[in-house]
Formats: structure tokens, sequence, C-alpha cells
């Protein structure tokens, strides 16, 4: 690669402030020098004066669920419950005879959802609307005897019936999935995606594996398992960093024990401190037995898998703290939306990563400022978790938010979008943390461009640590190399 600007951490590492060339050689950086000092060996990418950074990661993606979301009726538009079902109405029945709709935010509707208002505009065919934060699925009469459940006259499921409806939402023909997958991670790509840690809830070896046999080639993947596999993961010999057994390449490795363990914002089941307003008795969901998870932290921890623990809420929070502390696991909490206090620092002081989604803040402070009015806790405390020495990992948590890291670092470094003020402006963090954030390991890892490195690049056409929100929304990346190979080129 010739004439390009290097962004991001490592510039002091560089032999010069101006453009250089970068030698690549068998997917690793082997040369840098300034530009015109290196005699051009092999293809040739001109990079004319971008800017290089690292390749970009999204660390928490379901996979599947966001690339059948090109397939799915978008309900993020719904004003009310009624105009969701008549959105619903119109949807297209999809192969399997069904309607599916996704996105929807109902905590501020003024209509409350009910099965007859969805029965009389969606009929006999069976219809789900999935919300936004996927923790509950809005179903008629129809669907609801398809998947085996009673109608209750609302229609509503949440947290584990919801993801079991997602499941089978999901489990479609491997070679249409497959295909929407690769699309997806194409387009990843054209956004400087060189990796992701994929969280469907399957066993995703296997799928890793069938696609990588198929010639996927545009992206990392490191996959979680869900407790449910957990006993087979450890019988059949699984650890973390491994690659996908069988596979055609090492791109897809063994990722992290995922465990769910209180609900969502969104659907008033996030584990608090303090009831949700109007129901003072309400704390939300521990979906597991604090005993429990440590018990599955330990088994993971001595088979050598790492742990992503999911809490929302600050009791949440709190107790999976308390269970890295107690187990000794390694390994990160998954979204960390609401903390105490006093829990800040311990993710710093016990080596848990915050794997953070911060989109989530600009899409949730109406919510937030709402139903979360009277919690004490901290909401979304990037910069307090920052400042704490916490290892931030900047994710979407697609299908929830898109898969787009300029996004996730805009609303990081900006926590605004469309004009609004900024929302907890002291939570903001800078470019340079939100840009390290966003590559493999996190902030604290501070991925660099030097030699012996990987070649995993991004050439985009500003400085991303020179421009604001607005301008990092709009970023135009110009190539992304996979290990030194183009997976992108604008």
């Amino acid at each position: 690669m010739t004439n390009a600007r290097v962004g991001g951490a490592g510039r002091d590492l560089l032999p010069t402030d101006g453009p250089v060339d970068v030698h690549l050689d068998d997917g690793r950086i082997a040369d840098i020098a300034p530009a015109g000092a290196l005699r051009p060996r092999g293809e040739v990418l001109d990079a004319d004066g971008g800017w290089l950074i690292p390749g970009l990661w999204d660390h928490h993606v379901h996979v599947v669920q966001w690339a059948l979301v090109a397939q799915r009726e978008p309900l993020g538009a719904a004003e009310s419950a009624a105009h969701a079902a008549r959105i619903m109405a119109d949807a297209p029945v999809q192969a399997d005879a069904r309607r599916v709709g996704t996105g929807f935010r109902d905590a501020f509707w003024s209509d409350a959802p009910s099965l007859e208002m969805l029965d009389s505009a969606t009929g006999e065919t069976p219809t789900y609307l999935i919300n936004a934060d996927v923790h509950s699925v809005w179903l008629n009469s129809a669907a609801l005897r398809r998947e085996g459940f009673e109608p209750d006259g609302v229609g509503i499921l949440r947290e584990g019936p919801a993801f079991e409806i997602s499941r089978r939402l999901n489990d479609i023909d491997p070679t249409v999935g497959d295909a929407l997958v690769a699309r997806m991670a194409r387009d990843a790509a054209s956004r400087g995606i060189v990796g992701l840690v994929d969280l469907d809830m399957a066993w995703n070896e296997s799928a890793w594996t069938r696609r990588l046999a198929a010639g996927f080639d545009t992206l990392r993947v490191e996959f979680g398992i869900y407790p449910e596999f957990l006993d087979r993961a450890i019988a059949e010999g699984l650890r973390t960093g491994d690659a996908a057994r069988g596979a055609e390449s090492d791109l897809a490795r063994v990722g992290s024990l995922k465990v769910i363990t209180d609900g969502s914002l969104g659907t008033r089941t996030a584990a608090c401190s303090h009831g949700y307003p109007g129901d003072p008795h309400n704390h939300g969901v521990l979906a597991v037995d604090p005993v429990i998870l440590r018990e599955l932290m330990t088994a993971a921890t001595g088979a050598g898998l790492s742990c992503a623990i999911h809490a929302i809420g600050d009791l949440a929070n709190s107790h999976a703290l308390d269970a890295f502390a107690l187990t000794g696991a390694v390994g990160t909490i998954e979204h960390a939306q609401l903390v105490a206090h006093a829990d800040i620092p311990r993710f710093a002081r016990l080596g848990v990563g915050a794997s953070v989604q911060p989109e989530h803040a600009v899409d949730d402070r109406d919510l937030t400022d709402s139903i979360w009015a009277d919690q004490t806790a901290l909401p979304y405390p990037l910069r307090s978790l920052a400042d704490s020495g916490a290892n931030l990992l900047f994710g979407s948590d697609a299908p929830v938010s898109p898969l787009d890291p300029w996004a996730a670092m805009a609303a990081a470094v900006s926590r605004t979008r469309d004009g609004r003020p900024a929302w907890r402006p002291e939570q903001r963090v800078d470019a340079a943390t939100a840009l390290a954030a966003s590559t493999h390991g996190g902030s604290t890892a501070a991925a660099t461009i030097e030699p012996g490195a990987i070649a995993d690049l991004v050439l985009c056409d500003t400085d991303p640590l020179s421009v604001d929100g607005t301008r990092l929304r709009a970023m135009t990346v110009t190539a992304t190399l996979l290990a030194g190979r183009v997976t992108h080129a604008g």
C-alpha cells in the first residue's frame, strides 16, 4: 500500500508524520517507510492520501438474526400498537407461511398490545412482531397455536419464551441463511469490519464450519456458547481461542460462554435495585440464580472457556461482578447499561471487559430518563468506566442496533444524533478511546499499525480522530483488508 496516512494509536512508532508506504507480506505488515522509500512489490494499492487504521470489530452480534432483518418487516416507525398491527397486516408472507416484523419499541405507546387487536389486523396468517431489544415478541392467535402456546388475551411472550420463538424463526434452510450471512458480512466489510463476536443462540461451531467450507472468507469470527451447550462444549474439548474444528481456515474461533442473567430496559425486565414506575414491586427479572451463574462460570473456566455475561440492570451487574470475583473467570460483561457507583472500579480491578453498545444510549435516552428515573446507579457510564481503567469493547448487539462501528463511535464521542443535545455529555469518551474500543481486544489493547502486526486494516477518507460525531457517522471506507487481502474496495 502506498501513500497512506496513519490514524489511531501507534503513530509515534512510525518513521515519519507524513504519508507512508506499507509493505505487506504473508498476511502481516512487513515494513513501513516514508512514501516513495520502498520499491513496490507485487500488487499495489494506492491509498491516495487516505487514512489507514486498524481493522474494526463488532464485539456483540446475533449473526443470523441480523442477517434475517433484510427479510423482515421494519417496525421502528410504529407509533402505537394499533399502528404496528396495521403495518403487519400488509407485510409480505414469507416462504414458511409466516409474517415476521422486527424493531418495535412499545414503551412509549399510548395503547397496549392485545391479541384481539393483532388478530383483527392479521387474521389467520401466523404473525410475529419482535421487540427491538429481542426480549419480547407479540404473536397473533395463529402464531401462538403454531408454536404451541396458549392464547392469553395479549399475545406477548417475554424473556425465555421470546428467545425460543426467535430460535425457531432463525432456524431456516442453511442454504438461504448462509447466503444472507454472506451478504451481511460483505456489508460489514464495507464499513471497515474485519471481525465480530457471534452470539447466536445455537451450536455455532457447526454453522461456521459449514460456511467456511462453502468459501466464506470475509470476516474473522469468535462464536459464543450458551449454557444449554456447555456440557457438549466441555466434553468435546472446545477452548476459547481454538479454531473451529474441521474448518477450512482459522477465521472462526471458539469464543465465550454466554449467559443471559437478566432482561432488558425496553421490556422492563432488566434487574434493578429500584422498582419500575407504576409498579414498585417490579425490579426486573434475574433469569439465572447467582448460585447457578457461579456454577456455570466455574465449569467454563475449568474447561478453558472465557465468559460473556449479559447484565443490563445494576443488580444483575453486581451479581455478575461477584461471580467473576468468586470464580476467577475471565471475560466480559455484556451491555453494562446501569451500573452502581461502587461497581464501576470493579471492572478494571477484576480484569472484566465492559462489552458495551454506545448506540443503545442514544436509542434509549428517553426510556432511561423515564422508566429508570428512580434508579440511583449510573446509566450508560462509558466515561466513568474508561476513567476507572476498564477495558471497553464496542459493539452493536445487531439487530438491536445496526452493525455499524462508525455509529457506535459517533454515539460514544457525542452521546447524540439527529441534532438533539448531547445526553449525559459527561459520559462521552474521546475519539481515540472509541476507535480503540472498536478494534479487537478493546480500548486497553489499542491495536497499532506496526511491522509484525497482522494486516487487518481499514482505509478511510478522513482521520477518525479529527472529526465530530456527525462526520464519524458519515465516514467513507475505501478499502478493508483481512490479513492483507482486500475484502472491500469502494
